[in-house]
């Protein structure tokens, strides 16, 4: 079922309401009726899919979803990464800032001549991390297993914090 662009949005009365005091609730509606009659008005419906929506794509890569977790000893950064050859996997680290980049191929089919559902992503990804403890950067280690990558860090010992006295 298609959606209508202005289905997760509160009404606009209720938006006022929510924000606004009982005399600037009117002001406001109008403006509101006024912004989305404009919106509306400047878009061509070539540019509008069935739906509403607007279809018109970009070459922007995906974004690879993580989880971050640490140990007593080491902080860990796991990524679902089925599908993607070792090959197609780039990893590196600089300053505490990791970045996981690839390509993840098999999702063209040329033979496709109507698309009823596309959920998966394929094509150029990347995940950069500042990551939330110092480590080693000598002390990585990085598996690819199951479709799951995990990278492992051993976490630089923090000393105790030093008095500094201030002159």
């Amino acid at each position: 079922m298609a959606r209508n662009k202005n289905e997760d949005m509160l009404m606009e009365d209720e938006l006022a309401a929510a924000f606004l005091d009982d005399n600037a609730e009117d002001v406001a509606l109008v403006e509101t009726e006024e912004i989305m009659s404009a919106v509306d008005s400047n878009m061509e419906p070539s540019e509008q899919g069935d739906d509403g929506w607007d279809t018109e794509t970009e070459d922007i890569p995906g974004q690879l979803a993580v989880d971050v977790y640490e140990t007593a000893e080491k902080l860990i950064v796991k990524a679902r990464t089925a599908g993607i050859s070792r090959s197609d996997l780039d990893v590196s680290i600089s300053d505490n800032i990791l970045t996981i980049s690839g390509t993840l191929n098999g999702g063209e089919d040329d033979k496709a001549t109507n698309w009823h559902i596309q959920e998966c992503y394929w094509g150029e990804f990347s995940r950069t991390i500042a990551l939330p403890v110092q480590i080693k950067e000598d002390g990585v280690e990085a598996v690819l297993k199951d479709g799951v990558l995990t990278i492992s860090f051993e976490k630089e010992k923090v000393t105790d914090r030093k008095k500094i006295t201030v002159n």
